[in-house]
């Protein structure tokens, strides 16, 4: 197999070990998973993987002896306070809505980055990727309507934590565009080490008010998605590396029917027909606007 589709699919997979762990972390008692485990708020996930991420970063920044602070520090505050606002919000999403849905709400990002690319950077937008947008957005719309179709039999949406997750993806849409901005001024590990620098003091002061302090398997938990969000965004890295971004553009997105897996068979997220048209909606929009846009 390809290397850059191997390593775009196992990064794939390792976000669906992160997703799994903030799942049952944000479930708590009422998963059946893991017994005895306890509640976590979204925030101190979001605390534990900054400080993993921080360590790893700071280390390979003093070893290559860069400047930690880098050098358009304007762009590297948006990109930092955009992701941190976006991770954030994803993962009270992934506690109050299926996974599938959560997942493939997020991957609305390049969407927003198109949007933001046009309006900040002024970018030019062909007229055929106007029309994959608005497909993509005619899924999530379809996805709005679950509640008014769907049996009781199927998982229904809570409306709010639905347009949060769009709001979270349109703030991944911001960072995204922000990475643009960095690239002919900044090193990736700086615009990386930015995120966590900002977001542990930022959490931090939030664990002051609502904290659960962890015990047994939990640390094990939340060790591991930290780890596996690291080997992740490497194997991205490297995905992209080995391979054009046209050709492992529409193997990134498998991550969708990954969470759709999991979602199913492990936490009992049984969909209605409607959300998964909403869903083949928004990645068809998605991946014909980057292979577009790569062409």
């Amino acid at each position: 197999m390809n290397k850059g589709i191997l390593y775009i699919i196992v990064s794939g997979l390792s976000f669906l070990v992160v997703n799994f762990f903030v799942k049952i972390l944000g479930a708590g008692p009422e998963q059946e998973l893991f017994p005895g485990t306890q509640k976590y708020p979204g925030h101190e996930l979001v605390l534990f993987r900054s400080i993993i991420s921080f360590a790893i970063s700071l280390y390979i920044i003093k070893r290559r002896k860069l400047s930690v602070l880098g050098n358009n520090r304007k762009w590297l505050l948006i990109r930092g306070f955009s992701g941190m606002i976006a991770l954030t919000i994803f993962f009270y999403t992934i506690h109050h809505l299926p996974l599938a849905i959560a997942s493939t709400v997020q991957y609305l990002a390049p969407i927003f980055t198109v949007i933001f690319a046009m309006l900040i950077l002024k970018e030019r937008v062909a007229k055929l990727q106007w029309l994959f947008i608005v497909i993509a957005f005619i899924g999530v719309a379809l996805i709005g309507l679950n509640n008014l179709f769907s049996a009781d039999k199927y998982v229904g949406i809570d409306y709010t934590w639905f347009g949060l997750g769009i709001i979270s993806s349109a703030f991944s849409g911001i960072a995204y565009t922000a990475i643009i901005r960095l690239k002919a001024t900044d090193s990736p590990i700086n615009i990386v080490l930015y995120f966590p620098m900002l977001s542990i003091p930022i959490m931090s002061f939030w664990c002051l008010f609502e904290f659960t302090f962890p015990t047994g398997i939990e640390w094990l938990f939340l060790l591991l998605l930290g780890i596996f969000t690291q080997i992740a965004q490497v194997l991205l890295t490297k995905a992209l590396h080995e391979e054009s971004a046209a050709i492992i553009t529409p193997f990134q997105y498998l991550g969708a029917v990954y969470a759709a897996v999991l979602g199913y068979f492990i936490f009992d997220e049984r969909l209605s027909w409607i959300v998964y048209a909403g869903i083949a909606l928004i990645l068809t929009g998605i991946i014909a606007n980057a292979l577009l846009k790569k062409s």
